[in-house]
């Protein structure tokens, strides 16, 4: 068998790959809730959502080709800590998705865990505890009515925010999104509330809200939302994504 040749000592070594700056969008601000552990997430991504190097980082927008964050499917799950059982239907319409989309989506939530079929109800589905851990799911303990006077608090200081001539950052979106959403629950969990910021005075469009940031920009902009959060534990504030706004959701700004 032939030997390998050994590399050449004047071969130039492999210039090292830049370090990825911290964006706004990847730092967690929801402080109060359960998170799902990353490894479980980036496993759920791939599925849902496989890497393709030639398809653009915005995902397209049309029904049969969108890709379907984990962090979407997630969501929902979250939703249903307080349900018996749900189904397809139920899927389908929180996440704006096509009932065959809604599909693939349980049958990677299966694979992983998260979710099994209702053994009493056919066609019906219930999270399994990992999937309410994964989740980050908590047991629904607020009234619905204080939930929604927080998130009432919270568009009013956003509004403050942005007449404030002073304030380093300006909110140019925010959804909330939750189980509060149901009529039907009586108690909730916290509800969750995506937040897209941009620098006072800028004309950045949503395109360039969206894009890298330095550590120290990500840090003040941690800051900042934190103090529009505020003490309150009934609302979680969260970087705004483009599936928080095709999910079912309510516009604060």
């Amino acid at each position: 068998m032939a030997k390998k040749k050994s590399a050449s000592k004047s071969a130039k070594p492999k210039p090292a790959s830049p370090s990825k700056r911290t964006t706004a969008c990847e730092t967690n601000l929801d402080t109060s809730q359960g998170k799902a552990s990353t490894t479980a997430v980036e496993m759920l991504a791939k599925s849902i959502s496989p890497a393709k190097p030639s398809v653009p980082a915005r995902a397209p927008k049309s029904p049969a080709g969108r890709t379907i964050p984990a962090e979407a499917a997630l969501s929902f799950l979250r939703d249903t800590k307080g349900s018996v059982s749900w189904s397809l239907r139920d899927l389908s319409h929180t996440l704006n998705i096509s009932r065959e989309e809604a599909g693939r989506v349980v049958a990677l939530l299966q694979i992983q865990g998260y979710v099994q079929p209702e053994s009493d109800k056919a066609g019906e589905w219930i999270t399994t505890p990992s999937g309410e851990t994964v989740a980050g799911a908590k047991p629904p303990r607020f009234d619905r009515e204080t939930v929604e006077a927080a998130l009432t608090s919270l568009k009013q200081r956003i509004e403050d925010t942005n007449n404030d001539r002073a304030a380093r950052f300006r909110v140019t979106r925010a959804v909330a999104f939750g189980d509060f959403l149901a009529k039907d629950r009586t108690r909730v969990q916290a509800a969750d509330v995506g937040i897209e910021l941009a620098l006072r005075d800028s004309k950045q469009s949503s395109d360039e809200v969206s894009t890298l940031h330095s550590a120290a920009e990500a840090r003040e902009e941690l800051r900042f939302l934190r103090q529009l959060r505020g003490r309150s534990a009934l609302i979680n504030l969260k970087n705004y994504a483009e599936w928080m706004g095709i999910r079912t959701h309510r516009k604060l700004f």
